[in-house]
């Protein structure tokens, strides 16, 4: 593990065009720490790899451990959400803005009623 720490960090740092000088100042250490974790001697602490992982712009996975994140592809159907503000009409509401549909419902179901008393 220690291994693949050392080359991420000097790898992710190349990538993001930084010094040894630049990176320690940015996480308050001497370039002579960074100089140590990239070769094995030392290792960071906990809140130092989080910084580091923040500055570099990747995963504690990808710097620790040298993992890329692959999205994760869900096997559940999208939810279709609504716009802002605006929630999922209940029953009630339905009826109170759709009264009117009463009435065809009433004369469709009398109709079949006179259709079966024959």
């Amino acid at each position: 593990m220690e291994n693949v720490f050392r080359q991420q960090l000097v790898k992710l740092r190349r990538r993001q065009n930084l010094s040894q000088e630049q990176l320690a100042h940015e996480l308050f250490v001497s370039w002579q720490s960074i100089s140590k974790w990239e070769q094995g001697e030392t290792s960071p602490d906990l809140d130092t790899v989080v910084k580091l992982a923040n500055l570099l712009q990747v995963d504690l996975n990808e710097l620790i451990g040298g993992q890329t994140s692959q999205p994760k592809t869900h096997a559940y159907k999208e939810v279709k959400t609504l716009p802002e503000g605006q929630r999922p009409m209940n029953g009630w509401e339905f009826l109170s803005k759709n009264w009117w549909l009463i009435f065809p419902l009433l004369a469709a179901l009398s109709w079949v009623i006179v259709m079966f008393q024959h």
